[in-house]
């Protein structure tokens, strides 16, 4: 891979270095904050040599790379002036409160789990050592390691104030003094002396919570949130000639103040009430969450908004000592990722799929699941939902047992000594068999489901136009309802067609407003916002009429119904009118999906070349 071309692809393909607000990367993807994020050429990006796949979701343009990313990265840093810092503005700023916090929390973790990764392997290390009887706990051996282990946990509110300043745009090394405070020795004897004396610790008469930060997640980074906004107005209110230490002194003072009187009690209070919900929750029902996350941690790591999981499970850690929840739920959906691919790779008869499947399957295994979800799970779909059906068997095993999970790290086959831990080895030994479990059930639901896919050969030429009904096929044909130009789905600018999620089908980028029925059938889902209907056909095909992407946002507004629900409809009814240069204007594409919802089921689907289409020309053939 030429990771120079490649970068300069990219930075073009994204809309430009203008375009780019900040970047990041985790362990495949590219991570862009963008200004705007319908400049970039999503299609060209897909289709480039080295790009795995390309998601828009989570208030972060993703490009998936693989385990280059970090060269790729690399290159891109050094072709711009972009790093991880951006130019944008809280005003241009226009994503969802949603994608924002995902955004966030993603921004502020991912740099930040080498070390946690690192300290939480070290603690498995250490562990066998104990339980095979190589190291006493008493010995100075035990003692150091454990030490190293215990400096990336105890000093976590350090670690976390330095990536918090990088995505609050505030001063590092403010920040991390903030964390500095929050953990110097003589505020902890002072808190100490507090909980035994029962004496109050007070600043100025202010009281002061006993309270100890060690490990902490949620107090420093409300800490370096409340200096994003402190620091520029000690800017503003510092005189110019003495601003170089007027500034931190009154940026350190308020923060550092308000930190220990305000945000760290109440940090510490939301942490312990996560805590003590996910405690009562395991008491009530300690398989739910942990079947929950085995089941469809894919679709969040498809949209990628699986790091907003990432924090749960290190407060659980922090707080209790270990993760119940959502680490063995993640290991058994991981597991059953690379599982899903090795079983295509096994029963695929093509040699270009076995060789991806293989190499994609075993990444997976080991806990980096992308190359697998996007090369070969969504691209097929049943090796998907096997993944999901074993990773939720897993995640049900382990939420059963209670597996603990002591230090985190990628979870997949290599971190399971991160289940050692207590000196016991009974949790290592049951997150191995429910890696197991989730292993041979996805790789049996993978052999059974999976079908290479059929490649018909077809001419240059299009399907060429029809008129009656129904051909005299072995099968069903669906028509053109509108007129306009035919496309695949990979030119839709949503995953959930593109990646073909929803079912197979064509696309078409309509000339006129007008919507006819395709098919003899029945309507058989109608929608307030009028920009969608739902056809069931006289043959049995379930499909879904979708006008425009994201028009639901609309509410209605351009768009009449001529159909209601349960209508008998025949080819070239009219069932929709719209506004086309009305929606276009307000900022929304009207490429408009035809989609099969039953593909599954329903054999062989052929579709035409893209062309220009006109209403009632063949556009689909199904072959049974």
């Amino acid at each position: 891979m030429n990771y120079q071309e490649l970068a300069k692809l990219i930075i073009d393909k994204v809309g430009g270095e203008g375009n780019i607000k900040s970047l990041t990367h985790c362990a495949t993807r590219l991570r862009f904050n963008l200004k705007d994020d319908q400049k970039p050429d999503e299609q060209t990006l897909k289709s480039a040599p080295g790009v795995m796949g390309v998601v828009n979701k989570g208030g972060q343009y993703q490009v998936i790379i693989g385990s280059d990313v970090a060269n790729v990265y690399k290159e891109i840093a050094k072709q711009t002036n972009i790093l991880n810092e951006g130019e944008g503005t809280k005003e241009e700023d226009k994503r969802s409160p949603f994608a924002k916090v995902i955004d966030t929390i993603t921004g502020i973790f991912t740099p930040i789990l080498p070390a946690i990764t690192a300290a939480g392997m070290l603690k498995a290390v250490l562990s066998l050592l104990v339980v095979f009887n190589v190291l006493t706990t008493e010995s100075q051996s035990y003692q150091i390691m454990n030490f190293m282990a215990d400096a990336a946990f105890y000093f976590l509110p350090i670690l976390l104030a330095a990536s918090s300043a990088q995505k609050f745009k505030t001063n590092m090394y403010l920040a991390m003094m903030v964390g500095g405070i929050l953990l110097h020795p003589t505020f902890i004897t002072m808190v100490t002396t507090a909980k035994e004396t029962g004496d109050a610790i007070q600043l100025f008469g202010l009281p002061i919570s006993a309270v100890s930060y060690s490990s902490s997640v949620i107090p420093i980074i409300l800490s370096v949130w409340f200096m994003s906004y402190i620091e520029p107005i000690a800017d503003k209110v510092s005189p110019k000639a003495i601003k170089f230490f007027s500034k931190p002194l009154i940026t350190i003072f308020i923060v550092g103040t308000v930190s220990l009187v305000v945000l760290g009690p109440i940090g510490y209070m939301i942490s312990d009430a996560i805590s003590n919900g996910i405690t009562t929750l395991e008491s009530v029902s300690p398989w739910i969450v942990p079947l929950l996350v085995g089941t469809f941690s894919p679709l969040l790591v498809a949209t990628g908004t699986h790091y907003g999981l990432v924090p749960i499970g290190i407060n659980n850690r922090m707080t209790t000592g270990y993760d119940t929840v959502i680490y063995p739920g993640m290991l058994a959906s991981n597991v059953s990722q690379g599982a899903a691919a090795i079983g295509v790779g096994l029963k695929s008869k093509d040699s270009t799929i076995k060789q991806l499947a293989y190499s994609a399957g075993l990444t997976g295994l080991f806990g980096i699941t992308e190359p697998a979800l996007y090369g070969v799970n969504l691209r097929f779909k049943t090796p998907l939902y096997a993944a999901m059906i074993g990773g939720g068997v897993g995640g049900l095993f382990m939420g059963i047992l209670r597996v603990r999970n002591f230090s985190g790290g990628s979870p997949g086959l290599l971190t399971l000594p991160s289940y050692i831990g207590d000196n016991t080895l009974s949790f290592f030994y049951y997150a191995c068999i429910g890696a197991a479990i989730s292993i041979v059930v996805t790789f049996i639901a993978t052999l059974i489901l999976y079908r290479d896919p059929v490649v018909e050969e077809t001419s240059e030429e299009p399907i060429k136009p029809v008129t009656n009904a129904k051909l005299n096929i072995n099968g069903a044909t669906i028509l053109s309802p509108m007129q306009g130009t035919l496309h695949s789905l990979k030119h839709v600018d949503d995953g959930m067609f593109s990646e073909e999620i929803l079912g197979q089908g064509v696309a078409i980028d309509p000339s006129e407003g007008t919507v006819v029925s395709p098919v003899n059938g029945t309507v058989s889902a109608v929608f307030d916002s009028k920009h969608a209907v739902g056809i069931t056909s006289e043959d049995g095909l379930e499909l879904l009429i979708h006008v425009g992407i994201d028009t639901v946002q609309l509410n209605g507004e351009g768009y009449e119904y001529f159909i209601q629900k349960d209508q008998k409809i025949q080819v070239g009814d009219k069932l929709i009118q719209f506004d086309l240069e009305g929606i276009k204007a307000k900022g929304y594409k009207t490429i408009t999906p035809v989609v099969i919802t039953n593909s599954a089921e329903v054999g062989d689907i052929l579709t035409a070349n893209e062309s220009p289409i006109k209403y009632g020309e063949e556009i689909i053939k199904v072959m049974k």
